[in-house]
């Protein structure tokens, strides 16, 4: 029986929404929508063909090579496709049917999940926000005085957005040494951020602002994020508007986007807000969500070959700025979110050392390096590899694992 894929506590098969989809490809094929089952992809569109996931319209959407025409279709859509794939996986008659579309991870080839449509990156986390603000401004508040007001952002770059996997070349830009001179060249002080991102299925209307209550209808699911961050080109050249080159060289996306409806078990309260958010941002109901995080690094120049050790370990729970004032602060001027959007958490750090999520908070800016097997680092070097991690317990017995988004440093490009 097939259910020991989608085995819950009392080894029956979970509910359908805790399956994350991606688009996969094999031996050089087409790529088309997947769900990721335990250690099996089970091929989506090969199931449609025969009107097994529904009629026409759905089996279009899941041959499709991304997952924007399924995402567009809408919550009920989204619900009938996973609840016929949870019977078809459980049910022992449909083994025939269900085990020719089974392919092994290792045997797949993962592409970019979405087309992204815009990229938003938010500064969402209060521990990143100071621990930054004491380093850049020492002598004065952390914060700024906007930051406790509203979730302060800033818009990427959709296509520099990559799937897990995937080289990062060092960017290079302009910086100023520290004898003051103005110089080029690649960046020396290239950095990881640990994010989550928020998938929009369902857009919105233009000049429409969608209301706080509302927000989370328009997003499909959650997928794990680093916005890569070159800090000495960052510094440099954000001031007065803030991220450019510093930042839209590269952000790595992975390759599973796990339903939001999977992660409503794990909702808690989040830090308090002080002062009380304006009325288009009060929360109703609890939207912090606790999902485990971590960063791995196996840094080039090791002894021997490792895999990538943690050296940072958090929750996303504590994010002081949350899912649905992200889009209703996003909305609020008439902005529209459209389908493949991409909304980024922002840096995700905790209180605690080690629960930092970028190598500048980590180090200190620097001053303190990090051992890792038997390599100092401070800033990442050519032949890194990142990983970052994810995981949601919305039940007793169940694990969800959000996938990963991996990358490694290459050399800049001539």
């Amino acid at each position: 029986m097939l259910s020991s894929w989608v085995e819950g506590a009392d080894g029956s098969g979970f509910p359908a929404e805790h399956l994350p989809l991606g688009v996969f490809s094999t031996g050089g094929g087409e790529p088309r929508v997947g769900a990721r089952i335990g250690d099996r992809v089970l091929d989506l569109a090969r199931l449609s063909v025969d009107g097994s996931l529904g009629g026409a319209a759905e089996g279009q959407a899941l041959a499709a090579p991304t997952l924007n025409a399924f995402l567009a279709s809408g919550p009920a859509a989204w619900q009938a496709v996973r609840d016929r794939v949870t019977e078809l996986v459980c049910d022992p008659a449909a083994q025939a049917r269900v085990t020719p579309a089974l392919v092994p991870v290792s045997a797949a080839t993962l592409h970019l999940p979405i087309a992204v449509a815009d990229y938003v990156d938010f500064y969402s986390s209060l521990e990143h926000a100071t621990n930054l603000g004491r380093m850049f401004r020492p002598d004065a508040e952390p914060l700024l005085p906007n930051w406790r007001h509203l979730p302060v952002a800033y818009h990427g770059r959709a296509g520099t957005v990559v799937v897990s996997g995937t080289h990062v070349a060092r960017p290079a830009g302009q910086r100023r040494s520290r004898d003051g001179a103005i110089e080029f060249g690649p960046s020396t002080r290239l950095d990881i951020e640990l994010e989550l991102g928020f998938v929009v299925g369902v857009p919105s209307r233009w000049g429409h602002p969608v209301p706080i209550g509302e927000a989370a209808g328009h997003v499909f699911g959650v997928a794990l994020v680093n916005d890569w961050s070159a800090r000495d080109i960052q510094v440099w050249e954000g001031q007065p508007l803030g991220p450019f080159l510093g930042k839209s060289f590269a952000t790595t996306m992975s390759g599973w986007v796990t339903p939001l409806a999977a992660l409503a078990g794990c909702h808690v309260d989040g830090p308090p807000q002080d002062p009380e958010p304006l009325e288009y941002l009060r929360l109703a109901e609890p939207w912090g969500l606790d999902i485990e995080l971590e960063v791995a690094l196996a840094p080039a120049g090791a002894a021997t070959a490792t895999q990538p050790k943690p050296i940072s370990r958090g929750t996303a729970a504590g994010l002081y700025w949350r899912l649905p004032q992200q889009i209703a602060h996003l909305t609020v001027n008439g902005a529209h979110m459209r389908t493949g959007d991409l909304l980024a958490s922002g840096t995700i750090s905790g209180p605690d050392r080690g629960s930092e999520g970028s190598l500048i908070e980590l180090t200190v800016n620097g001053a303190e390096s990090l051992e890792v097997a038997g390599v100092r680092r401070t800033f990442l070097e050519d032949g890194d590899q990142v990983v970052l991690r994810g995981w949601a317990r919305p039940e007793d017995g169940v694990t969800i694992e959000l996938g990963e988004a991996a990358g490694r440093i290459v050399p800049a490009n001539a």
